[in-house]
């Protein structure tokens, strides 16, 4: 028999400083086997258009066919050079962002990259701005101007954390004479100049992911090819795993498979178990109509969730959880929720609905992504609320893409959503998520803590904005836009002949299928 092996990372969420480093073509590798590398997934590919997606799915696959300015490496929170040559803010304003790009960077149809590729992608974004795209996340960028291989970013106000946003898939430069200027790109072809070129394309099926010769930039490790399976729902991949059709699954697991295999000895499978910034909360339409629009409705509900009933029950302590906005681990992590509310409130939230003069029971609607798991937390979120008499609750469950559409219009008058942070850093978790015109686009804006969002932009030593991060969460236990329900720990499945699958799952954001090898 073949021991089992279990590897534990520690994902630091300081702010460390790494060097950038140029790469070179990336060679053959010594591997005897030559066969893919099947690697399973419940995340969905919304778009293979950078600016049509904003979710975990979508920008794994980027990570791998794009090229961004600035990249992570594994375990650093400081950014470094993978299309660029150099960035720096210009002057100490913190408003002016230059970056300096490569000049032997081309796309996988052999076009060479420019600086008007460049402000092509950002300007794209910006302007297609789709009810799902990134834009969100760069509220302060005013205008992108390039000049040969340098391209200047001039934004509204100070913002320390533009960097590490270039970093993240919403900077993912694209072919100016392959996309649409005004619209989304359709089809299931990629030009990008990333580690990787996209030969297959089956949507919600698999993708085949072969090594880019031609790719310069921040990776210097050869990867080997990589087809990735998407199922459905958890259980799907689950069973994928026990036939042996995949060698390597990642996101999400059902929490009764994570918990047999963390408790018996599995032959031959290792599991990597890394401390993740994945949290999932409870969101509110605040949109006029919606009965989420009275504060105190907002309150109420969160008076009586609770926590505990559904991380031990739905999913069986593979979660934990979670009392405020920013999860632990990042600066500025408090327990705003569990203050005000330190156990659910029955009488507490009757008198808040009765001072508010609201008729009870609140009828709403709840929505959320259909799979297994979010079933059951649905319907434990609905139990809690209906033994109170205070509510009763709708449950509407959609496929993943449906889902994601039906919220941004104001479909549902609460929803449950997952969130991964975009970069290793407490902004990630405000801006998006409760800031004016935030990803959830749930109607929701506060100009407190619009402010106080705006405070913590300025400072490139992050520690400074402690006390600003603090107070966004204690606004937002107040304000009650969102329930923060649970923060998990993140687990990646390989049988034992594959090496690098630690790698997925270091925090970052970076989905890194080159790391993946035989052993």
């Amino acid at each position: 028999m073949r021991s089992s092996v279990r590897l534990r990372i520690l994902i630091t969420c300081g702010v460390l400083v790494a060097a950038g480093i140029g790469g070179w073509q990336l060679l053959p590798s010594d591997d005897v086997r030559t066969e893919p590398i099947t690697v399973g997934t419940t995340d969905k590919v919304t778009s293979l258009d950078p600016a049509g997606a904003y979710d975990a799915g979508s920008w794994a696959m980027y990570s791998n066919v794009f090229q961004s300015l600035l990249t992570f490496k594994p375990g650093f929170t400081t950014p470094v050079p993978d299309a660029a040559e150099s960035c720096k803010f210009v002057g100490t304003t913190l408003t002016t962002y230059q970056c300096t790009l490569r000049d032997d960077l081309t796309f996988s149809n052999g076009r060479k990259v420019t600086g008007e590729d460049v402000e092509f992608s950002f300007e794209r974004m910006l302007g297609i701005k789709t009810d799902v795209g990134p834009q969100p996340l760069f509220p302060t960028l005013e205008s992108v101007v390039a000049d040969g291989r340098k391209v200047t970013f001039n934004l509204s106000g100070r913002d320390a954390t533009f960097p590490l946003k270039l970093a993240t898939g919403a900077g993912s430069i694209v072919d100016r004479t392959a996309y649409p200027g005004k619209t989304l790109r359709t089809g299931t072809t990629v030009d990008g100049s990333g580690p990787y070129v996209l030969k297959e394309y089956k949507p919600g099926e698999s993708a085949r992911l072969e090594p880019n010769p031609n790719y310069r930039g921040a990776v210097t490790k050869t990867g080997r090819t990589v087809v990735v399976k998407y199922f459905k729902e958890s259980e799907g991949l689950a069973a994928a795993w026990k036939d042996g059709q995949v060698e390597v699954t990642h996101r999400q697991m059902p929490p009764a498979f994570i918990n047999s295999l963390k408790d018996a000895s599995k032959d031959g499978t290792r599991i990597t178990e890394a401390a993740s910034a994945e949290i999932r909360n409870l969101n509110f339409n605040v949109r006029p109509g919606s009965p989420m629009a009275k504060k105190a409705v907002r309150q109420a509900v969160a008076a009586v969730v609770d926590r505990p009933a559904i991380t031990t029950g739905t999913y069986q302590s593979t979660v934990e959880p979670l009392y405020s906005l920013i999860p632990q681990g990042f600066v500025g992590h408090s327990t705003a929720f569990y203050d005000l509310t330190p156990e659910p409130d029955k009488a507490k939230a009757k008198r808040l609905l009765k001072a508010a003069d609201v008729d009870i029971p609140v009828r709403f609607t709840l929505g959320h992504s259909k799979d297994s798991t979010y079933d059951a937390e649905a319907a434990e979120l609905k139990k809690q609320l209906e033994e109170t008499g205070l509510f009763e609750v709708d449950v509407v469950a959609a496929d993943w893409p449906s889902f994601q559409k039906g919220y941004a219009k104001g479909a549902y008058d609460a929803y449950t959503v997952g969130w991964l942070p975009d970069f290793p850093d407490s902004d990630s978790f405000t801006a998006p998520l409760v800031g004016t015109d935030n990803t959830l686009h749930n109607g929701f804006s506060n100009k407190r803590i619009d402010a106080l969002i705006a405070a913590t932009q300025q400072f490139s030593d992050r520690s400074r904005a402690t006390n600003d991060f603090r107070d966004i969460q204690s606004e937002v236990a107040k304000d009650v836009p969102l329930v923060p329900l649970w923060q998990k720990k993140d687990y990646v499945l390989s049988t034992e002949d594959v090496a690098g699958s630690q790698f997925l799952s270091d925090g970052t954001g970076i989905w890194r299928l080159w790391e993946l090898s035989w052993i």
